[in-house]
């Protein structure tokens, strides 16, 4: 009897800026309990981790205690897989170094794993999701900033200190560039983000003077999903903010597939969530850009996790890697 059916469950905490959720799930990827508490109510981080398993343990009580656990995943910002420690995250309460992976295994006893929140999510999409039998792929996470997650052989890309995969933080536009919140100028996160589109938005709304939906919503009150909104009912220079968007996207896109060659590129978050308007331009410019030995060989996909459970599933999935503790 092999330890996982003795084991049948892990567990996953996603740890956001706003909120942490966390929650059991089964070997499908079914999140059979889950809950959540306000991360920002906590500036201690000791009083954190133990309303967090203030929290979990009765649900994992409830689905037969922690021997039923195989292991527990976390998935942060500035989440390092090495060490277990989150370092230096700009929108967290705590400051500095914290070894959060230690803290969890010594109150609940199971053994904890910890990376950061694009990596779990590339992580999720290989265990539950569209890169099922994938060896090679790049996830890319369009939310409030752009992360990654590269798989290589069908092993996650950590490197050498644990901080791999911040194709977000690539520079592609030398010229007037953004300004980043990493401290650079011309990331592809100033652009191609929900933020970025935003920012795009703001720009595109300010040089033109054809009408638009979009002028009716106060500039800076204007998020992807507003761009979204007025793309659908036909509105052309949100289509044009999706156009500009994707092609920024798609020529990074066809970079990142000269480094690795994976067999897709799979897109997550809100932003891929606005279907055709941003994958045709991403495709358009992909083809265009592309190396001729590459061409059409990586598949463009959309995740297939649901968002709400997406960053839980891809923090549960380390679990099932863990040994137990001696």
């Amino acid at each position: 009897m092999n330890s996982n059916m003795e084991k049948p469950y892990v567990v996953g905490i996603d740890i956001g800026g706003t909120n942490t959720v966390f929650g059991v799930v089964d070997a499908r990827g079914t999140i059979i309990a889950s809950g959540s508490i306000k991360t920002g109510a906590y500036p201690d981080v000791n009083e954190y981790v133990d309303a967090v398993c203030k929290n979990l343990l009765p649900l994992i009580v409830a689905n037969g205690g922690s021997d039923k656990i195989k292991g527990i995943g976390i998935g942060a910002p500035n989440g390092n897989y090495y060490s277990g420690t989150i370092e230096f995250a700009p929108n967290l309460p705590w400051k500095g170094i914290i070894s959060l992976a230690a803290m969890f295994e010594e109150r609940l006893g199971i053994p904890t794993a910890l990376t950061n929140d694009a990596n779990a999510a590339a992580i999720g999409e290989m265990t539950y999701g569209a890169a099922r039998g994938m060896k090679d792929f790049i996830m890319i996470t369009l939310g409030t900033g752009v992360g990654s997650g590269i798989v290589i052989n069908g092993q996650m890309v950590y490197g050498h200190d644990g901080f791999a995969g911040e194709l977000g933080h690539t520079i592609i536009r030398r010229e007037n560039g953004r300004q980043c919140g990493c401290g650079r100028k011309g990331c592809l996160e100033t652009y191609c983000s929900a933020t970025g589109v935003t920012r795009t938005a703001r720009e595109f709304l300010a040089a033109r003077t054809e009408p638009s939906l979009l002028r009716a919503i106060p500039a800076e009150n204007i998020t992807s999903k507003d761009v979204y909104d007025a793309a659908v009912k036909g509105d052309k220079l949100a289509k044009d903010i999706f156009d500009y968007t994707g092609q920024i996207l798609g020529e990074a896109i066809a970079d990142f597939i000269a480094f690795s060659s994976p067999e897709a590129i799979i897109l997550f978050g809100g932003l891929a969530k606005s279907g055709d308007y941003i994958f045709k331009p991403i495709q358009k410019a992909i083809d265009e850009n592309i190396l001729t030995i590459y061409k059409g060989k990586t598949k463009l996909l959309m995740s297939e996790l649901k968002d709400s459970d997406a960053a839980v599933l891809g923090a549960s999935a380390l679990g099932w890697e863990l040994k137990d503790l001696k």
